[in-house]
């Protein structure tokens, strides 16, 4: 159901409107009416309507002095008025339509279907946003990592890591479930890697999961406790950098 507010000084105007919507407009329904610029601003703040059918001249101010004054108001609005000189200005306010009296009800009928038609593309743009955010945090909430060791293949959540520890050029992860797959490729390959799902390096030999970070110890140079009671040191050149890192978590 398409919701609207009628505003216009002209009771016999507003009354046409609302005739022409319900014989019309099955899907539309009128929430309100009002007569000029400040009781329009009081009912579309009060019912905010999908759609204000607007005039232009009114007793105290125009059309355009009510528009300026919506504040966080997604409103489409059709002007209706007497006054065709006004045309251009009214698309320069993103009007939908702009109709002139007296109203064909074929007109404001094609107005309304034409402001709902652009209502639904918008909540389709939107729904489809917020669906492709949550698909894109979702898969990196998920994301896996395929290592390959010397006598076996392991396809780890990246959730599921707790830190990697250099050995050489061999790197050796820690898992939440105790697993510690060994893969010759050096460290620095997997920090560049693993950045963006908030790994850190807090040492030349350690890149440690931000998200199974229990607590920072300061004493002896530093070192982190992670989830599995394990503690990884932190250089003293690295101390900055998990400070840094942690304040923005």
């Amino acid at each position: 159901m398409l919701r609207v507010v009628i505003i216009d000084d002209e009771k016999k105007a507003r009354h046409a409107l609302r005739q022409m919507i319900e014989i019309s407009c099955p899907t539309v329904s009128v929430l309100s009416e009002a007569d000029g610029v400040e009781t329009g601003l009081e009912a579309i703040s009060k019912y905010k309507p999908d759609v204000i059918l607007l005039d232009i001249k009114m007793k105290d101010g125009s059309g355009f002095d009510l528009v300026k004054k919506l504040m966080n108001v997604d409103s489409k609005i059709i002007f209706v008025t007497a006054y065709h000189e006004f045309a251009v200005k009214a698309f320069k306010f993103s009007a939908i339509d702009y109709l002139l009296k007296p109203v064909d009800p074929d007109d404001l009928a094609f107005a309304l279907k034409k402001a709902e038609e652009s209502i639904n593309k918008e909540k389709n743009n939107k729904y489809l946003e917020s669906l492709l955010e949550n698909f894109a945090g979702t898969a990196k909430q998920m994301k896996k990592i395929v290592l390959k060791t010397a006598t076996s293949i392991f396809i780890l959540n990246i959730s599921d890591i707790l830190y990697c520890r250099s050995d050489g050029n061999y790197t050796e992860f820690h898992c939440s479930d105790g697993r510690k797959p060994l893969v010759s490729r050096p460290i620095g390959e997997y920090e560049e890697m693993l950045t963006e799902y908030n790994f850190i390096r807090t040492h030349h030999s350690y890149l440690i999961n931000l998200a199974h970070a229990n607590r920072f110890d300061k004493n002896d140079g530093g070192a982190v406790l992670m989830s599995n009671g394990e503690s990884t040191p932190v250089s003293a050149r690295k101390k900055d950098v998990l400070l840094d890192a942690l304040n923005k978590l």
